[in-house]
């Protein structure tokens, strides 16, 4: 039975400094999504103010609330606060049902409970006229309009980079056991050892046992490979990334399945502290890279 890779600290060092710089030759790149997600948030805004005559307070009854959702503009509503207020929140703190805009549209007492808790949190330093009962400035509604575009659109660029970080990944490590001649097949709840994919196959987003992984490939020799994809933008966050999550559910599986049976492994980008890879792997955690899958290649080879 071929034992996976395992890296010297230096070694776990030396690609965590490349994984590093790749990440921030990322972030420095121009990217068009941001642009995007300025005008989309900046078209949403106008739409609010619209639909609130310029959030002029004399302008917020039920009807142009109720407008205001059925517009689909419950999200700008919501970063009128400062700081912007989660879906969850706004739920909880108005105690409404639902915070859909089909349903909210409809129900008046509701979108004016929702109201009443932004306007209570609502930014003064963006929207000063609101406290004062007037209307604003041109000056004043210029300003609004853009640190709040700004503000949304960040968040939304935060969100995407985390969701398309790991998606990538995913993707990147699919098409690679797909040019080592793996064949994908479908998704599907593995509870024994002998179940899942067969030799030369891989699925992707999976339960083993008990706790999902991102992908699980079986080697050649038999044993399952489950992978998690991380990505992770700073030594702190590598924590969760990696010791709380991918290190947690190798103990798990090592535990369910027996060493013999399973090999858990993680494919890492971005930003991961060197003692934090070290402790990972000691708990029993193969490590690999995005910028080096051929070493993943390798020891898949050696399976056979």
């Amino acid at each position: 039975m071929i034992t996976p890779p395992s890296w010297t600290p230096d070694e776990l060092a030396a690609s965590a400094q490349i994984a590093a710089a790749n990440f921030r030759n990322e972030r420095l790149s121009p990217s068009a999504a941001w642009g995007g997600h300025f005008a989309e948030a900046r078209s949403k805004f106008e739409a609010l103010f619209t639909q609130l005559g310029d959030l002029d307070p004399r302008h917020f009854t039920d009807t142009t609330l109720a407008g205001a959702y059925r517009e689909q503009l419950g999200e700008a509503l919501r970063y009128l606060a400062g700081p912007p207020i989660s879906d969850d929140d706004l739920k909880v703190i108005a105690d409404v049902r639902s915070l859909a805009p089909n349903v909210l549209s409809r129900n008046h007492a509701d979108v004016r409970k929702v109201f009443d808790v932004i306007e209570c949190v609502i930014d003064e330093k963006r929207f000063p006229w609101v406290r004062e009962e007037r209307a604003p400035t041109p000056e004043e509604k210029s300003a609004a309009l853009l640190a709040s575009s700004v503000l949304l659109a960040a968040q939304r660029m935060a969100t995407e980079r985390r969701n398309d970080g790991k998606s990538t990944q995913e993707g990147m490590v699919r098409d690679y056991l797909r040019t080592l001649g793996f064949r994908e097949v479908p998704t599907t709840h593995i509870t024994t050892i002998v179940k899942g994919p067969g030799p030369g196959e891989f699925c992707a987003e999976c339960k083993l046992g008990d706790r999902k992984a991102d992908i699980v490939v079986r080697l050649f020799d038999t044993r399952l490979m489950p992978i998690e994809c991380k990505v992770s933008n700073s030594s702190t966050n590598s924590v969760k990334r990696l010791n709380n999550d991918a290190a947690a559910k190798a103990d798990f599986w090592l535990h369910e399945f027996g060493k013999q049976q399973v090999v858990p492994a993680a494919m890492l980008s971005g930003v991961f502290n060197k003692l934090n890879l070290v402790q990972a792997q000691n708990r029993g955690l193969t490590i690999f890279w995005a910028h080096d899958l051929d070493r993943l290649g390798e020891f898949i080879h050696a399976t056979r």
